[in-house]
């Protein structure tokens, strides 16, 4: 695996991820890959989602074999990036994590379900990922890591702030180039972006962020009650912006 700095984005969906995929892209020491175990999670899972045939039909679906050949495989550059979602994690040896610097990207889960459900018929709380990623953070640490959290919504406040602070935490320099990228689809993208991407490919860099005022549905107040001690847990200990005063 030679010094290939392997980094593994562990985010829920309706979150930044993108934006954060693509702000890696831009450094040029870095590859950056969209979800190598999404394929896998499909297959394993009973999980109904937007383009499945297209994901399964475009990428290795077999975890094992992409841990091996993907995550721990060849690199020709200092860094190999990787957005993941935590919920991909299913029926998978997760020793590989022993090789790779984690780190958790999570959102309030007011925005996440409200968002999650204009795509998926019925979100449930494995699709929302919180208690995968909590769970997470604990195994993480019983391997003697500490993963850094990142927070959306205190990333959009700042992002050369909280980036700096991440890049400092995973060992590599922090590059202003993270901070913009062209708009429209990037070779980086998944088959399955024409179902997810749209905002972020309107995007020019990180958005201001701005609360949403959309409320949550009323069917949906169950799910948001599972999800809030879990996302509580991990914002306390998020890198937080930068604020004057």
């Amino acid at each position: 695996m030679g010094d290939v700095r392997r980094i593994c984005l562990w985010s829920g969906p309706r979150n930044v991820s993108t934006a954060v995929l693509y702000a890696f892209a831009q450094r040029p020491d870095t590859r950056a890959l969209d979800e190598p175990l999404y394929a896998h999670y499909l297959r394993v899972s009973d999980a109904d989602h937007p383009g499945k045939a297209d994901v399964l039909a475009s990428m290795e679906n077999d975890g094992e074999r992409v841990v091996r050949d993907v995550i721990l495989g060849p690199c020709d550059v200092p860094v190999l990036f990787m957005k993941q979602m935590a919920h991909h994690l299913v029926e998978i040896d997760r020793s590989f994590m022993r090789h790779t610097v984690n780190v958790i990207l999570t959102r309030d889960p007011a925005e996440v379900v409200t968002s999650l459900a204009r795509v998926l018929d019925d979100p449930t709380l494995r699709d929302t990922g919180f208690r995968m990623q909590y769970e997470l953070i604990d195994q993480l640490r019983g391997l003697g890591q500490e993963p850094p959290v990142l927070d959306a919504r205190e990333l959009l406040l700042d992002p050369p702030g909280v980036l700096g602070e991440l890049c400092a935490l995973i060992g590599i320099p922090f590059d202003e180039a993270m901070l913009s990228w062209e708009p429209g689809p990037k070779p980086v993208d998944g088959v399955w972006a024409p179902h997810w991407y749209a905002n972020v490919h309107r995007s020019t860099g990180f958005e201001p962020y701005r609360p949403k005022r959309e409320p949550v549905p009323d069917r949906l107040k169950p799910l948001l009650d599972e999800c809030q001690p879990y996302y509580e847990s991990m914002y306390a200990v998020a890198i937080k912006a930068r604020r004057d005063g």
